[in-house]
């Protein structure tokens, strides 16, 4: 935490290196506070990294991939970097990993997940519009590079979240906390 009482969640790649982390405020209900804009712990350092640094963004909890069987646990992607620590608690057998955001879903992001089981799981909105963004960009990842097994995507919330759910874009940790008994997929 910062001193200003953000959380910074590290991007720290399968090497263990720490590439750069984000820094974000949250109210006492947990959700983000937008009166403050997320900062990158790179821009603040800015005139103090080493000489030659180059950014080069991984997804939140790369690192951890490192400690499981290639064949055996799941990797699964979120949007936020809190739902993946959420999700990681509820369901501690699967590895969660964030890309921060749903335009920060990039295929290279994916592409050191070749050799893992891999289910996306986009936020819900209205139009279905987050879910195919994601679908394209597994359906791109996959052509790339050789992924061991078929990328996922999830369309548990595009099929189970209610109107007012998809019109709040909740996430899939907003669904575990406001659904009594979820359905597993």
């Amino acid at each position: 935490m910062t001193k200003d009482r953000a959380v910074i969640f590290w991007e720290i790649d399968s090497r263990q290196q720490v590439r750069t982390g984000k820094m974000m405020h949250y109210l006492a209900d947990c959700h983000r506070d937008k009166q403050h804009t997320p900062t990158w712990v790179h821009s603040v350092l800015q005139g103090k990294l080493p000489v030659g640094f180059n950014l080069q963004h991984c997804l939140f909890g790369l690192h951890l991939t490192s400690d499981i069987s290639h064949q055996t646990s799941p990797v699964c992607v979120v949007e936020s970097e809190k739902t993946a620590v959420i999700c990681s608690v509820h369901f501690p057998d699967v590895v969660w990993l964030s890309c921060g955001g749903l335009q920060m879903l990039k295929p290279e992001l994916l592409a050191p997940l070749v050799n893992y089981k891999v289910i996306l799981f986009p936020d819900t909105d209205e139009q279905g519009e987050a879910y195919r963004t994601w679908l394209n960009i597994a359906q791109e990842a996959q052509r790339r590079y050789p992924f061991k097994h078929p990328l996922r995507v999830s369309a548990l919330l595009e099929t189970e979240a209610t109107a007012d759910q998809k019109r709040r874009k909740i996430d899939i940790a907003d669904f575990l906390f406001e659904t009594p008994n979820p359905p597993s997929q």
